[in-house]
């Protein structure tokens, strides 16, 4: 396994050893990548997890192995040479090569033909040496071959069969597939009608190799719905060229035989089964690009700039039901909500009268309105009260799901679904980490074709990106939800849940080491979470900070060193300026880890986001038909994908910015020139009210 992992990912066998280590001891992914940099050689959270998803590819395919050799064994097919062939092989799809004519078969038309004694012949036609076939022996009324050429066809059938378990063939083909097939999508005729929105995908064909991830998403999504078909083949002459190089020897009868058995193999068994193949694994290869979008603009998300710790009057707009309102105080608890009518003309002054009243009794410092239906109007309403405050346009996206969700009920039991989203509203706004996490990350509203990929694959990467952010910006453990600490290192569910009942029941922690009083939260929980975790006004300074416990001792030595305290050191920059790293370099922490506790002592529990700026759209605008092209406005950044970005410019319908106009030259990724949060200035190209499409440019 050392050995395969170092080479697939170009990293020392002695620093794959110790990640494997270290995860088989229980470590998580943050912990390693932030604690024991010394042990791996400072490898980064990519590759931690590459290393990771690899030994779980490995133990897996041992598994197969295993349960192949086994079923070779049971049937007494299991010679030393294929023992030892199957040992050696390393990549899954020539095990099956190797396992396939071997594997326990239903009935086939060769299986039949075997049944009938024409094995024989297909092996005599299949050698091409002789001239002359006897095929009276093969003749047998009983076993229903009546005529030579009834012979003839079972013979081919059982070559067919031959051909197609071939690794030679299959290996040989397996590359026209990969390299050279075409895939082809056409509608269903009958299916044409209710088919409109995969009109592009009619009559479409391209090189399989080079289609595009949500191209291929896409024909799929209209295959799966079955309103297309798709087919994914190389040249068929070309193709049987090569099975015809490898087992035709020359001109004979015999030849042509094999000639006509290798055409049927190819249309009959070997064509189906490798375009299955080759779809397949083109489906996974869109599959991990689509999920790898969708992770790169979760994180963007989720580490998209809190506004802090700030009182906040947040609004869930509506025109038929009112808008729900409700202030939270800086740490988003709730302390009123309201059901105001604020764009009914003759209910507009009472409620701009309340509006002011909570500002001035909560002391409000920013207002938050949700962008769905009715957010512009409310906004436009709430600037021309000319409160004073800064009022932000929040992305709604999955707040209804928060409201209806288990979480929700749980913390607000006896409160609408509206006004619990309006609550979700205004945290979003304060700490959008802190908020996002209680909803189903496909839920967000950041992906592409996420109902079409691999669900697990989905699911697991979205969790571990939740996690990386999570442990990056470290969690306020007395005000933390349990939803937020579940992703903490190493606590998960249930004990995130736990502690929140030691939280609740005992006040607020004091220490991290109190956290060892947690019932089943023991030593090593407490060496994989403790970092992660901030007390803030606790009994030791360090507890605030990213440092860990374990690393204490050092800190109390720099300060020893110095003669100061410990709350000297972090409030003295020339104190820390006259402390020499190697000073400290011991056998169990290493240079990074002083430079680490170095920097954090600078900067003690920093938050690596950054900082929160105020964005506005144009005034002028609140619909479609307040664009024209030419037009040149403000947007944000709601989407990013493989064939450009989504900007929301306050219109209630994202435009498209395509690829060939995020920016002057050649772009292969947008997410190297926007990301998910950004603000950004678009010139509209063209609407379509009809298909609801606007084309935005960032090229000006």
């Amino acid at each position: 396994m050392l050995t395969y992992i170092s080479n697939q990912l170009n990293i020392p066998q002695g620093k794959v050893a110790a990640v494997l280590k270290l995860l088989a001891d229980g470590a998580t992914i943050p912990f390693i990548a932030r604690y024991r940099k010394e042990v791996t050689g400072n490898l980064d959270e990519v590759q931690l997890a590459e290393i990771s998803s690899l030994q779980e590819k490995y133990t897996e395919f041992n598994k197969r192995k295993e349960t192949i050799l086994k079923s070779l064994k049971e049937r007494e097919l299991l010679t030393d040479a294929l023992k030892l062939k199957i040992d050696a092989c390393t990549e899954l799809t020539k095990l099956e090569d190797i396992y396939l004519p071997l594997r326990p078969k239903k009935k086939t038309k060769a299986s039949s033909a075997r049944e009938k004694g024409l094995e024989p012949l297909a092996r005599e036609l299949l050698a091409q040496t002789g001239s002359h076939i006897d095929f009276k022996k093969y003749i047998n009324r009983d076993k229903e071959v009546h005529n030579r050429d009834e012979a003839l066809a079972g013979a081919r059938d059982i070559i067919a069969e031959i051909v197609s378990e071939d690794s030679r063939v299959r290996e040989g083909l397996r590359t026209q597939y990969f390299e050279h097939a075409t895939i082809q999508s056409k509608v269903i005729k009958t299916k044409k009608d209710e088919a409109d929105k995969f009109r592009d995908y009619f009559d479409h064909s391209e090189k399989l190799s080079r289609i595009p991830a949500h191209r291929f998403l896409a024909i799929m999504r209209g295959v799966n719905e079955k309103l297309l078909r798709v087919s994914a083949k190389p040249d068929q002459d070309r193709a049987i060229r090569l099975i015809e190089r490898i087992h035709v020897k020359g001109y004979s009868f015999h030849s042509k035989q094999v000639k006509e058995a290798i055409a049927d193999s190819y249309k009959r068994l070997l064509s189906p089964s490798l375009e299955n193949e080759v779809l397949s694994a083109s489906k996974e290869r869109a599959d991990n690009e689509a999920i790898d979008v969708f992770v790169k603009n979760l994180k963007e998300l989720l580490m998209a700039a809190p506004l802090g710790d700030k009182s906040v009057l947040a609004f869930d707009p509506g025109f038929r039901t009112g808008a729900k309102v409700v202030a939270l105080d800086k740490k988003g608890n709730l302390l009123e909500y309201k059901n105001l009518f604020v764009l009914e003309a003759h209910k507009a002054d009472a409620a701009a009268k309340d509006i002011h009243r909570m500002i001035d009794k909560y002391s409000i410092e920013v207002i938050a309105i949700g962008n769905g239906t009715a957010g512009r109007e409310t906004e436009q309403f709430i600037k021309d009260m000319d409160t004073g405050l800064t009022v932000v346009m929040v992305d709604e996206n999955g707040a209804s799901i928060y409201s209806a969700s288990e979480t929700a009920r749980k913390e607000f039991p006896d409160l609408d679904l509206t006004v619990r989203g309006a609550v979700s509203i205004g945290r979003r706004l304060q700490d959008p980490l802190a908020e996002l996490v209680k909803i189903d990350a496909k839920s967000i509203g950041v992906g592409q074709y996420q109902h079409d990929v691999d669900q697990t694959q989905l699911k697991k990467g979205l969790d571990n990106q939740v996690i990386s952010c999570v442990n990056a910006v470290g969690v306020t453990l007395n005000n933390a939800s349990a939803e937020l600490l579940s992703f903490v290192s190493g606590l998960g569910p249930k004990l995130a849940e736990a502690t929140v009942a030691y939280r609740q029941q005992n006040g607020p922690f004091k220490t991290r080491q109190e956290l060892l009083k947690v019932p089943r939260l023991g030593a090593k929980v407490f060496e994989q979470a403790a970092g992660f975790l901030r007390i803030l006004d606790g009994k030791n300074p360090l507890d605030a900070s990213a440092v860990h416990p374990e690393s204490y001792g050092i800190v109390k030595s720099m300060a020893k060193k110095l003669n100061c305290t410990i709350e000297e050191l972090l409030s003295s920059k020339d104190k820390r300026q006259q402390i020499v790293s190697e000073d400290f370099v011991s056998p169990t922490a290493g240079k990074e880890t002083i430079e680490d506790i170095l920097a954090e002592l600078d900067k003690p529990g920093r938050d690596p986001r950054s900082e929160f700026k105020v964005f506005s759209f144009d005034e002028s605008v609140h619909k479609v038909d307040d664009l024209y092209p030419g037009m040149k406005l403000p947007g944000i950044v709601t989407n990013v994908t493989n064939f450009g970005a989504f900007v929301d410019i306050g219109v209630h319908q994202d435009g498209l910015v395509h690829i060939s106009k995020l920016t002057k030259g050649f772009v292969s990724d947008p997410s190297q020139v926007v990301r998910v949060k950004q603000q950004v200035e678009v010139i509209v190209m063209e609407v379509d009210s009809k298909r609801k499409r606007i084309s935005l440019s960032m090229i000006d």
